[in-house]
């Protein structure tokens, strides 16, 4: 049986949504405390640094201790330091909760790097926060015009809303398949031939 919306509900939160995401704004390096924070205060803080993240219920942390601890074994992110996380532990962490939505930890490991300089994980965290602006207003836009039925005056039926919902499944598929084929060629050699030859389903 197909599940049922309620048309309103659902115009009400995407207008809602689009409103939030076209102001939110992720906090700038300076932004973020330089001075060691322990684990409990790292995890409070990226509550509030990231609110709009799928949590079961509002006391849920967005992240967990033993999350945190496999990203340093996995060297996703440097080590604390004396059991602290500093500036950089915290824009890697970040980045990486925001990545996981849709990627696999290999796969953010191939964008962020592990074992940058300070510098290079502040160009590397701008980079991202200019970024997360920018597609965050392609995106509603986009996402408007999907939606454009479903959020006129009139009001959209059932069917619209389900027609709405396959097509975001449908752009997240794309996206994330665009993702993992652009990771692929990472240090790919480039050759005429290859891209002459070039296969989509290679």
């Amino acid at each position: 049986m197909q599940e049922k919306y309620d048309s309103h509900l659902i115009a009400g939160k995407l207008r809602r949504w689009s409103h939030y995401l076209q102001e939110y704004r992720l906090p700038t390096w300076d932004q973020i405390p330089a001075l060691g924070l322990y684990m409990d205060q790292v995890l409070t803080l990226l509550s509030h640094y990231l609110p709009f993240l799928p949590k079961k219920d509002k006391e849920e942390q967005i992240i967990t201790t033993s999350a945190i601890n496999n990203y340093v074994r996995m060297k996703l992110m440097p080590a604390p330091e004396k059991k602290k996380y500093n500036r950089i532990h915290i824009a890697y962490l970040i980045m990486i909760c925001a990545l996981k939505q849709s990627l696999t930890m290999s796969e953010i490991q191939k964008i962020l790097p592990n074992g940058l300089s300070e510098e290079e994980v502040k160009k590397t965290y701008e980079a991202f926060v200019n970024q997360y602006i920018s597609s965050a207003h392609v995106f509603v836009t986009m996402v408007e015009g999907m939606a454009a039925q479903l959020l006129a005056e009139d009001a959209a039926d059932v069917a619209d809303v389900n027609s709405f919902v396959l097509s975001t499944a449908v752009m997240s598929n794309f996206s994330r398949l665009l993702t993992t084929k652009l990771l692929d060629l990472q240090n790919a050699p480039f050759t005429e031939e290859a891209v002459a030859l070039w296969n989509p389903e290679e």
